[in-house]
Protein backbone atom coordinates (compact mmCIF):
# COMPACT_ATOMS: atom_id res chain seq x y z
CA UNK A 1 0.00 0.00 0.00
CA UNK A 2 1.30 3.45 -0.94
CA UNK A 3 1.14 6.50 1.27
CA UNK A 4 -0.64 9.73 0.37
CA UNK A 5 1.14 11.69 -2.33
CA UNK A 6 2.46 15.13 -1.44
CA UNK A 7 -0.20 16.88 -3.54
CA UNK A 8 -2.78 15.74 -0.95
CA UNK A 9 -3.55 18.58 1.43
CA UNK A 10 -3.52 17.88 5.16
CA UNK A 11 -5.77 19.60 7.68
CA UNK A 12 -4.57 19.67 11.30
CA UNK A 13 -7.22 20.74 13.79
CA UNK A 14 -5.75 22.19 16.98
CA UNK A 15 -2.72 24.48 16.90
CA UNK A 16 -1.29 23.59 20.31
CA UNK A 17 2.06 21.91 20.84
CA UNK A 18 0.82 18.58 19.50
CA UNK A 19 -1.12 19.93 16.54
CA UNK A 20 1.58 22.34 15.42
CA UNK A 21 4.15 19.55 15.77
CA UNK A 22 2.10 17.29 13.49
CA UNK A 23 1.67 20.14 11.01
CA UNK A 24 5.46 20.60 11.03
CA UNK A 25 5.96 16.90 10.21
CA UNK A 26 3.44 16.88 7.35
CA UNK A 27 4.74 20.14 5.85
CA UNK A 28 8.35 18.97 6.09
CA UNK A 29 7.31 15.87 4.13
CA UNK A 30 6.04 18.10 1.32
CA UNK A 31 2.29 18.39 1.96
CA UNK A 32 0.38 21.67 1.96
CA UNK A 33 -0.99 21.86 5.52
CA UNK A 34 -3.90 23.81 6.90
CA UNK A 35 -3.18 24.60 10.56
CA UNK A 36 -6.62 25.29 12.04
CA UNK A 37 -7.76 26.57 15.38
CA UNK A 38 -10.81 28.53 16.46
CA UNK A 39 -8.49 31.19 17.92
CA UNK A 40 -6.32 33.17 15.51
CA UNK A 41 -3.72 33.80 18.22
CA UNK A 42 -3.34 30.04 18.72
CA UNK A 43 -2.71 29.55 15.01
CA UNK A 44 -0.15 32.36 14.99
CA UNK A 45 1.58 30.91 18.05
CA UNK A 46 1.60 27.42 16.56
CA UNK A 47 3.05 28.59 13.25
CA UNK A 48 5.64 30.67 15.09
CA UNK A 49 6.64 27.55 17.01
CA UNK A 50 7.13 25.67 13.74
CA UNK A 51 9.28 28.52 12.40
CA UNK A 52 11.35 28.53 15.59
CA UNK A 53 11.98 24.78 15.30
CA UNK A 54 12.94 25.11 11.65
CA UNK A 55 15.39 27.94 12.39
CA UNK A 56 16.95 25.86 15.13
CA UNK A 57 17.55 23.03 12.64
CA UNK A 58 19.11 25.50 10.22
CA UNK A 59 21.50 26.87 12.86
CA UNK A 60 22.54 23.29 13.72
CA UNK A 61 23.28 22.54 10.08
CA UNK A 62 20.55 19.89 9.93
CA UNK A 63 18.34 21.73 7.44
CA UNK A 64 19.01 24.02 4.51
CA UNK A 65 17.63 27.55 4.71
CA UNK A 66 15.69 27.06 1.48
CA UNK A 67 14.07 23.87 2.79
CA UNK A 68 13.09 25.60 6.03
CA UNK A 69 11.46 28.43 4.11
CA UNK A 70 9.64 26.02 1.80
CA UNK A 71 8.34 23.99 4.76
CA UNK A 72 7.01 27.06 6.54
CA UNK A 73 5.41 28.31 3.33
CA UNK A 74 3.40 25.09 3.13
CA UNK A 75 1.79 25.78 6.55
CA UNK A 76 -1.44 27.66 5.80
CA UNK A 77 -3.11 29.43 8.77
CA UNK A 78 -6.83 28.79 9.06
CA UNK A 79 -9.56 29.88 11.45
CA UNK A 80 -12.44 28.78 9.20
CA UNK A 81 -12.76 25.06 8.51
CA UNK A 82 -14.52 25.76 5.23
CA UNK A 83 -11.27 26.95 3.62
CA UNK A 84 -9.85 23.44 4.09
CA UNK A 85 -12.65 21.57 2.33
CA UNK A 86 -10.16 20.27 -0.26
CA UNK A 87 -8.04 18.43 2.36
CA UNK A 88 -7.53 14.72 1.75
CA UNK A 89 -6.42 13.96 5.32
CA UNK A 90 -7.75 15.58 8.50
CA UNK A 91 -5.87 15.02 11.76
CA UNK A 92 -7.58 16.07 14.98
CA UNK A 93 -5.41 17.15 17.91
CA UNK A 94 -7.83 18.84 20.28
CA UNK A 95 -9.01 18.35 23.86
CA UNK A 96 -9.48 14.74 25.09
CA UNK A 97 -13.27 14.95 25.28
CA UNK A 98 -15.39 12.39 23.46
CA UNK A 99 -18.40 14.63 22.80
CA UNK A 100 -16.26 17.45 21.40
CA UNK A 101 -14.32 15.08 19.16
CA UNK A 102 -17.48 13.43 17.85
CA UNK A 103 -19.00 16.81 17.04
CA UNK A 104 -15.85 17.84 15.17
CA UNK A 105 -15.70 14.64 13.12
CA UNK A 106 -19.37 14.94 12.16
CA UNK A 107 -18.59 18.42 10.87
CA UNK A 108 -15.53 17.16 8.99
CA UNK A 109 -17.51 14.29 7.48
CA UNK A 110 -19.99 16.72 5.96
CA UNK A 111 -17.29 19.19 4.88
CA UNK A 112 -14.59 17.04 3.28
CA UNK A 113 -14.71 14.88 0.17
CA UNK A 114 -15.86 11.28 0.32
CA UNK A 115 -12.32 9.98 -0.13
CA UNK A 116 -10.82 12.07 2.67
CA UNK A 117 -9.30 10.15 5.58
CA UNK A 118 -10.24 11.18 9.11
CA UNK A 119 -7.68 10.65 11.87
CA UNK A 120 -7.54 11.35 15.59
CA UNK A 121 -4.38 11.94 17.61
CA UNK A 122 -6.19 10.82 20.78
CA UNK A 123 -4.02 9.02 23.30
CA UNK A 124 -6.81 7.65 25.48
CA UNK A 125 -10.22 7.65 23.78
CA UNK A 126 -11.69 4.77 21.80
CA UNK A 127 -11.51 5.17 18.03
CA UNK A 128 -14.53 2.89 17.80
CA UNK A 129 -16.51 5.13 20.13
CA UNK A 130 -15.51 8.31 18.31
CA UNK A 131 -16.59 6.70 15.04
CA UNK A 132 -20.07 5.84 16.32
CA UNK A 133 -21.09 9.43 15.56
CA UNK A 134 -20.15 9.11 11.89
CA UNK A 135 -22.14 7.92 8.91
CA UNK A 136 -18.96 6.29 7.56
CA UNK A 137 -16.82 5.28 10.53
CA UNK A 138 -14.75 3.02 8.30
CA UNK A 139 -12.64 5.97 7.16
CA UNK A 140 -11.70 7.01 10.70
CA UNK A 141 -8.51 5.79 12.39
CA UNK A 142 -6.15 6.83 15.13
CA UNK A 143 -2.91 8.53 14.11
CA UNK A 144 -1.23 8.84 17.49
CA UNK A 145 1.97 10.88 17.48
CA UNK A 146 4.20 11.29 20.53
CA UNK A 147 5.35 14.63 21.88
CA UNK A 148 7.34 16.39 20.47
CA UNK A 149 6.00 15.13 17.15
CA UNK A 150 8.87 16.40 14.95
CA UNK A 151 11.44 14.49 17.04
CA UNK A 152 9.67 11.39 18.34
CA UNK A 153 9.72 8.63 15.75
CA UNK A 154 6.78 6.48 16.79
CA UNK A 155 3.27 6.78 15.38
CA UNK A 156 0.54 4.36 16.46
CA UNK A 157 -1.92 3.60 13.64
CA UNK A 158 -5.04 2.65 15.58
CA UNK A 159 -7.93 0.76 14.00
CA UNK A 160 -11.42 0.87 15.46
CA UNK A 161 -13.91 -1.92 14.82
CA UNK A 162 -15.13 -0.18 11.66
CA UNK A 163 -11.77 1.06 10.30
CA UNK A 164 -10.98 -0.54 6.94
CA UNK A 165 -7.62 -2.20 6.47
CA UNK A 166 -6.97 0.03 3.45
CA UNK A 167 -7.29 3.18 5.57
CA UNK A 168 -4.94 1.79 8.24
CA UNK A 169 -2.40 0.68 5.63
CA UNK A 170 -2.52 4.05 3.86
CA UNK A 171 -1.87 5.88 7.13
CA UNK A 172 0.91 3.43 7.97
CA UNK A 173 2.62 4.05 4.63
CA UNK A 174 2.09 7.80 4.94
CA UNK A 175 3.66 7.93 8.40
CA UNK A 176 6.58 5.90 7.07
CA UNK A 177 6.96 8.35 4.17
CA UNK A 178 7.01 11.16 6.73
CA UNK A 179 10.10 9.62 8.32
CA UNK A 180 8.26 8.03 11.23
CA UNK A 181 8.27 4.49 12.63
CA UNK A 182 4.63 3.36 12.41
CA UNK A 183 3.03 0.42 14.19
CA UNK A 184 -0.45 -1.04 13.91
CA UNK A 185 -2.62 -1.17 17.03
CA UNK A 186 -6.24 -1.97 17.76
CA UNK A 187 -8.47 0.46 19.62
CA UNK A 188 -8.18 -0.66 23.23
CA UNK A 189 -7.51 1.46 26.35
CA UNK A 190 -4.04 2.98 26.16
CA UNK A 191 -3.37 1.42 22.72
CA UNK A 192 0.15 -0.07 22.93
CA UNK A 193 2.47 2.36 24.68
CA UNK A 194 0.21 3.82 27.35
CA UNK A 195 -0.95 0.33 28.31
CA UNK A 196 2.31 -1.61 28.22
CA UNK A 197 4.22 1.17 30.03
CA UNK A 198 2.03 1.09 33.15
CA UNK A 199 4.28 -1.35 35.08
CA UNK A 200 7.27 0.95 34.66
CA UNK A 201 5.61 3.41 37.00
CA UNK A 202 3.57 0.94 39.03
CA UNK A 203 6.32 -1.44 40.14
CA UNK A 204 8.65 1.35 41.25
CA UNK A 205 5.84 2.93 43.27
CA UNK A 206 5.05 -0.46 44.79
CA UNK A 207 8.67 -0.93 45.87
CA UNK A 208 8.67 2.62 47.26
CA UNK A 209 5.45 1.87 49.17
CA UNK A 210 7.26 -1.06 50.80
CA UNK A 211 10.01 1.40 51.82
CA UNK A 212 12.70 -0.72 50.19
CA UNK A 213 14.60 2.39 49.04
CA UNK A 214 14.15 6.06 48.28
CA UNK A 215 13.16 7.36 44.82
CA UNK A 216 16.71 8.42 43.90
CA UNK A 217 18.09 4.93 44.58
CA UNK A 218 15.28 3.25 42.63
CA UNK A 219 15.67 5.70 39.74
CA UNK A 220 19.40 5.01 39.62
CA UNK A 221 18.80 1.24 39.53
CA UNK A 222 16.53 1.51 36.49
CA UNK A 223 18.46 4.26 34.72
CA UNK A 224 22.08 3.30 35.35
CA UNK A 225 21.76 -0.48 35.59
CA UNK A 226 18.87 -1.27 33.24
CA UNK A 227 19.47 1.44 30.65
CA UNK A 228 16.12 3.22 30.79
CA UNK A 229 16.56 6.86 29.73
CA UNK A 230 14.95 8.18 32.92
CA UNK A 231 14.03 6.61 36.23
CA UNK A 232 10.27 6.23 36.86
CA UNK A 233 10.10 8.88 39.59
CA UNK A 234 11.97 11.55 37.65
CA UNK A 235 9.88 10.65 34.59
CA UNK A 236 6.60 11.01 36.49
CA UNK A 237 7.82 14.36 37.81
CA UNK A 238 8.52 15.42 34.22
CA UNK A 239 5.19 14.20 32.81
CA UNK A 240 3.23 15.70 35.71
CA UNK A 241 1.53 13.60 38.36
CA UNK A 242 -1.89 14.94 37.46
CA UNK A 243 -1.41 13.69 33.89
CA UNK A 244 0.24 10.37 34.79
CA UNK A 245 -2.30 9.64 37.52
CA UNK A 246 -5.19 10.48 35.18
CA UNK A 247 -3.87 8.12 32.48
CA UNK A 248 -3.41 5.34 35.04
CA UNK A 249 -6.97 5.83 36.30
CA UNK A 250 -8.29 5.93 32.74
CA UNK A 251 -6.68 2.61 31.86
CA UNK A 252 -7.69 1.09 35.22
CA UNK A 253 -11.32 2.13 34.77
CA UNK A 254 -11.43 1.10 31.11
CA UNK A 255 -10.28 -2.40 32.06
CA UNK A 256 -13.04 -2.67 34.67
CA UNK A 257 -10.73 -2.32 37.64
CA UNK A 258 -8.14 -4.88 36.59
CA UNK A 259 -5.66 -4.90 39.49
CA UNK A 260 -2.68 -4.88 37.11
CA UNK A 261 -3.46 -1.23 36.41
CA UNK A 262 -4.34 -0.15 39.95
CA UNK A 263 -3.28 3.46 40.70
CA UNK A 264 -0.82 4.27 43.47
CA UNK A 265 -1.93 5.80 46.76
CA UNK A 266 1.42 7.60 46.90
CA UNK A 267 0.76 9.34 43.60
CA UNK A 268 -2.81 10.11 44.64
CA UNK A 269 -1.44 11.92 47.70
CA UNK A 270 1.00 13.92 45.55
CA UNK A 271 -1.82 15.06 43.28
CA UNK A 272 -4.02 15.96 46.25
CA UNK A 273 -1.18 18.02 47.70
CA UNK A 274 -0.56 19.83 44.41
CA UNK A 275 2.93 18.33 44.15
CA UNK A 276 2.67 17.70 40.44
CA UNK A 277 6.35 17.51 39.62
CA UNK A 278 8.54 19.93 37.73
CA UNK A 279 5.68 22.19 36.67
CA UNK A 280 4.64 22.84 40.29
CA UNK A 281 8.17 22.91 41.67
CA UNK A 282 7.83 19.72 43.68
CA UNK A 283 6.89 16.09 43.17
CA UNK A 284 8.96 13.15 44.28
CA UNK A 285 11.84 15.61 44.10
CA UNK A 286 12.18 19.30 44.98
CA UNK A 287 12.69 21.63 42.00
CA UNK A 288 12.64 24.88 43.92
CA UNK A 289 15.30 27.52 43.50
CA UNK A 290 18.63 26.25 44.76
CA UNK A 291 17.33 22.71 45.33
CA UNK A 292 19.51 19.80 44.28
CA UNK A 293 18.34 16.33 43.40
CA UNK A 294 19.35 13.84 46.08
CA UNK A 295 22.00 11.27 45.21
CA UNK A 296 21.15 7.57 45.21
CA UNK A 297 22.26 5.46 48.14
CA UNK A 298 25.67 3.94 47.41
CA UNK A 299 27.39 1.52 49.77
CA UNK A 300 30.60 2.71 51.44
CA UNK A 301 33.85 1.06 50.24
CA UNK A 302 34.63 -2.36 51.71
CA UNK A 303 37.79 -4.48 51.38
CA UNK A 304 36.24 -7.49 49.63
CA UNK A 305 37.69 -10.92 48.88
CA UNK A 306 40.64 -11.95 46.69
CA UNK A 307 39.04 -15.23 45.57
CA UNK A 308 35.57 -16.54 44.86
CA UNK A 309 33.89 -19.61 43.45
CA UNK A 310 31.28 -19.71 40.69
CA UNK A 311 28.85 -22.61 41.03
CA UNK A 312 26.85 -23.56 37.95
CA UNK A 313 25.61 -21.17 35.28
CA UNK A 314 24.75 -17.53 35.98
CA UNK A 315 22.67 -17.31 32.80
CA UNK A 316 22.02 -13.70 31.76
CA UNK A 317 24.52 -12.47 34.36
CA UNK A 318 27.44 -14.56 33.05
CA UNK A 319 29.33 -11.44 31.88
CA UNK A 320 29.70 -10.39 35.51
CA UNK A 321 32.25 -13.18 36.03
CA UNK A 322 34.56 -11.91 33.31
CA UNK A 323 34.36 -8.47 34.82
CA UNK A 324 35.31 -9.80 38.24
CA UNK A 325 38.25 -11.72 36.76
CA UNK A 326 39.44 -8.60 34.91
CA UNK A 327 39.54 -6.82 38.28
CA UNK A 328 42.13 -9.29 39.54
CA UNK A 329 39.92 -11.55 41.63
CA UNK A 330 40.83 -15.23 41.47
CA UNK A 331 37.75 -17.04 40.11
CA UNK A 332 37.27 -20.77 40.57
CA UNK A 333 34.50 -22.67 38.82
CA UNK A 334 32.38 -25.64 39.82
CA UNK A 335 29.99 -27.30 37.39
CA UNK A 336 27.16 -27.29 39.90
CA UNK A 337 25.86 -30.81 39.37
CA UNK A 338 23.06 -31.76 41.65
CA UNK A 339 21.74 -28.26 42.32
CA UNK A 340 18.50 -28.39 44.25
CA UNK A 341 15.41 -28.23 42.07
CA UNK A 342 14.29 -25.00 43.72
CA UNK A 343 17.68 -23.32 43.50
CA UNK A 344 18.83 -20.82 40.94
CA UNK A 345 20.85 -22.06 37.95
CA UNK A 346 24.03 -20.87 39.61
CA UNK A 347 25.57 -18.51 42.13
CA UNK A 348 28.84 -17.07 43.39
CA UNK A 349 30.41 -18.04 46.70
CA UNK A 350 32.22 -15.04 48.21
CA UNK A 351 33.80 -15.70 51.59
CA UNK A 352 30.98 -17.02 53.71
CA UNK A 353 28.21 -15.56 51.52
CA UNK A 354 26.28 -16.68 48.45
CA UNK A 355 25.52 -14.12 45.70
CA UNK A 356 22.82 -14.90 43.14
CA UNK A 357 20.64 -13.19 40.58
CA UNK A 358 17.12 -12.56 41.86
CA UNK A 359 14.42 -14.95 40.63
CA UNK A 360 11.46 -13.03 42.07
CA UNK A 361 11.63 -14.48 45.58
CA UNK A 362 12.81 -12.44 48.52
CA UNK A 363 16.34 -13.14 49.72
CA UNK A 364 14.95 -14.21 53.10
CA UNK A 365 12.66 -16.82 51.54
CA UNK A 366 15.42 -18.15 49.32
CA UNK A 367 17.81 -18.30 52.25
CA UNK A 368 15.42 -20.66 54.02
CA UNK A 369 14.43 -22.68 50.95
CA UNK A 370 18.01 -23.09 49.73
CA UNK A 371 19.57 -23.55 53.17
CA UNK A 372 21.94 -20.59 52.94
CA UNK A 373 21.67 -17.96 55.69
CA UNK A 374 24.21 -15.51 54.20
CA UNK A 375 22.36 -14.98 50.93
CA UNK A 376 22.68 -11.79 48.87
CA UNK A 377 20.70 -11.19 45.67
CA UNK A 378 21.55 -8.85 42.82
CA UNK A 379 19.20 -7.12 40.43
CA UNK A 380 18.86 -7.15 36.66
CA UNK A 381 21.28 -5.10 34.55
CA UNK A 382 21.15 -4.36 30.84
CA UNK A 383 24.80 -5.37 30.42
CA UNK A 384 26.68 -6.81 33.39
CA UNK A 385 29.99 -6.23 31.61
CA UNK A 386 29.57 -2.45 31.48
CA UNK A 387 26.90 -1.39 33.98
CA UNK A 388 28.20 1.30 36.36
CA UNK A 389 25.82 0.26 39.15
CA UNK A 390 24.49 -2.95 40.61
CA UNK A 391 21.70 -3.13 43.17
CA UNK A 392 21.72 -5.73 45.94
CA UNK A 393 19.46 -6.98 48.73
CA UNK A 394 20.30 -9.39 51.52
CA UNK A 395 18.35 -11.95 53.52
CA UNK A 396 17.40 -10.98 57.05
CA UNK A 397 19.63 -13.83 58.18
CA UNK A 398 22.69 -12.50 56.33
CA UNK A 399 25.47 -11.25 58.61
CA UNK A 400 27.08 -7.85 58.20
CA UNK A 401 30.51 -9.34 57.58
CA UNK A 402 29.21 -11.57 54.80
CA UNK A 403 27.42 -8.59 53.25
CA UNK A 404 30.53 -6.43 53.41
CA UNK A 405 32.57 -9.15 51.70
CA UNK A 406 30.15 -9.30 48.77
CA UNK A 407 29.95 -5.52 48.46
CA UNK A 408 33.71 -5.04 48.59
CA UNK A 409 34.43 -7.75 46.04
CA UNK A 410 31.98 -6.23 43.55
CA UNK A 411 33.35 -2.76 44.22
CA UNK A 412 36.74 -3.97 42.99
CA UNK A 413 35.23 -4.11 39.49
CA UNK A 414 34.35 -0.41 39.63
CA UNK A 415 30.69 -1.02 40.41
CA UNK A 416 28.73 1.42 42.54
CA UNK A 417 26.63 -0.76 44.83
CA UNK A 418 23.10 0.27 45.66
CA UNK A 419 21.10 -1.43 48.39
CA UNK A 420 17.42 -2.25 48.69
CA UNK A 421 15.63 -3.72 51.64
CA UNK A 422 14.62 -7.33 51.03
CA UNK A 423 11.85 -6.86 48.46
CA UNK A 424 10.62 -9.54 46.05
CA UNK A 425 12.17 -9.25 42.59
CA UNK A 426 14.14 -6.14 43.59
CA UNK A 427 13.20 -3.34 41.16
CA UNK A 428 14.79 -3.82 37.73
CA UNK A 429 13.93 -7.49 37.36
CA UNK A 430 10.33 -7.21 38.49
CA UNK A 431 9.78 -4.14 36.30
CA UNK A 432 11.10 -5.79 33.13
CA UNK A 433 9.21 -9.01 33.91
CA UNK A 434 5.96 -7.08 34.33
CA UNK A 435 6.56 -5.08 31.14
CA UNK A 436 7.09 -8.34 29.26
CA UNK A 437 3.96 -9.82 30.86
CA UNK A 438 1.85 -6.85 29.80
CA UNK A 439 3.33 -6.92 26.29
CA UNK A 440 2.55 -10.63 26.03
CA UNK A 441 -1.08 -9.98 26.94
CA UNK A 442 -1.11 -7.26 24.27
CA UNK A 443 -0.09 -9.82 21.67
CA UNK A 444 -2.54 -12.40 23.01
CA UNK A 445 -5.44 -9.94 22.83
CA UNK A 446 -4.58 -8.74 19.33
CA UNK A 447 -3.63 -5.21 20.33
CA UNK A 448 -0.45 -5.51 18.29
CA UNK A 449 2.05 -8.04 17.02
CA UNK A 450 5.15 -8.91 19.06
CA UNK A 451 7.26 -6.93 16.60
CA UNK A 452 4.96 -3.88 16.68
CA UNK A 453 4.72 -3.87 20.48
CA UNK A 454 8.49 -4.06 20.89
CA UNK A 455 8.95 -1.35 18.24
CA UNK A 456 6.37 0.86 19.95
CA UNK A 457 8.11 0.59 23.31
CA UNK A 458 11.54 1.21 21.79
CA UNK A 459 10.53 4.32 19.87
CA UNK A 460 7.63 5.62 21.96
CA UNK A 461 9.39 5.45 25.32
CA UNK A 462 13.04 4.99 24.32
CA UNK A 463 13.32 1.74 26.27
CA UNK A 464 16.71 0.08 25.69
CA UNK A 465 15.01 -3.09 24.43
CA UNK A 466 11.51 -4.11 23.51
CA UNK A 467 9.97 -5.97 26.48
CA UNK A 468 9.47 -9.19 24.52
CA UNK A 469 12.94 -9.11 23.00
CA UNK A 470 14.28 -8.57 26.52
CA UNK A 471 12.28 -11.60 27.72
CA UNK A 472 13.77 -13.64 24.87
CA UNK A 473 17.26 -12.61 25.93
CA UNK A 474 16.69 -13.42 29.61
CA UNK A 475 14.80 -16.57 28.76
CA UNK A 476 11.00 -16.53 28.67
CA UNK A 477 10.95 -19.42 31.15
CA UNK A 478 13.10 -17.33 33.51
CA UNK A 479 10.67 -14.41 33.24
CA UNK A 480 7.73 -16.75 33.82
CA UNK A 481 9.40 -18.09 36.97
CA UNK A 482 9.99 -14.56 38.28
CA UNK A 483 6.34 -13.67 37.75
CA UNK A 484 5.16 -16.86 39.41
CA UNK A 485 7.32 -16.12 42.44
CA UNK A 486 5.91 -12.58 42.62
CA UNK A 487 2.37 -13.97 42.46
CA UNK A 488 3.12 -16.44 45.23
CA UNK A 489 4.72 -13.74 47.36
CA UNK A 490 1.93 -11.18 47.03
CA UNK A 491 -1.01 -13.57 46.38
CA UNK A 492 -2.46 -10.88 44.11
CA UNK A 493 -4.15 -10.94 40.72
CA UNK A 494 -1.77 -8.13 39.71
CA UNK A 495 1.05 -10.65 39.16
CA UNK A 496 -0.87 -13.30 37.26
CA UNK A 497 1.06 -14.81 34.40
CA UNK A 498 -0.04 -13.98 30.85
CA UNK A 499 -1.35 -17.16 29.22
CA UNK A 500 0.75 -16.40 26.14
CA UNK A 501 3.94 -15.85 28.12
CA UNK A 502 3.34 -19.15 29.91
CA UNK A 503 2.71 -20.88 26.58
CA UNK A 504 5.88 -19.47 25.01
CA UNK A 505 7.89 -20.53 28.06
CA UNK A 506 6.80 -24.14 27.47
CA UNK A 507 7.75 -24.24 23.79
CA UNK A 508 11.01 -25.87 22.69
CA UNK A 509 12.24 -22.59 21.16
CA UNK A 510 10.89 -20.55 24.11
CA UNK A 511 11.05 -17.27 22.17
CA UNK A 512 8.59 -14.53 21.19
CA UNK A 513 10.76 -13.68 18.19
CA UNK A 514 11.72 -17.23 17.24
CA UNK A 515 13.73 -17.57 14.05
Amino acid sequence: MNGLTTDVKVLVIGAGAMGSGIAHVAAAAGHPVYLYDTRAEAVDKGRAGIERDLRFLVTKGKLAEADANATLARVIPATDLAVARDAGLAIEAIVENLDIKQKLFRELESLLGEDAILASNTSSLSITQIGVALARPERLAGLHFFNPAPRMKLVEIVSGLATTRAIAETLYATARDWGKVPVHATSTPGFIVNRVARPYYAEAQRVLAERAADPATLDAALRESCGFPMGPFELMDLIGHDVNFAVTNSVFDAYFGDKRFAPSLIQQELVAAGRLGRKSGRGFYDYGEGAKLPPPHTEAPQPGEATLTVVGDLGPAAALIGRIEAAGVDVRRLAGEGLAAGAARGWIEIGGARLALSDGRTASRRAVEEGCANLVLFDLALDYATTPRLTLARADSCGQGAWNGVVGTLQRTGLAIGRLDDVAGLVGLRTVAMLANEAADGVLQGIGSAADIDTAMRYGTNYPKGPLAWADELGVAVVARVLEHLRQHYTEERYRLSPLLQRIALRPDGQFHAG
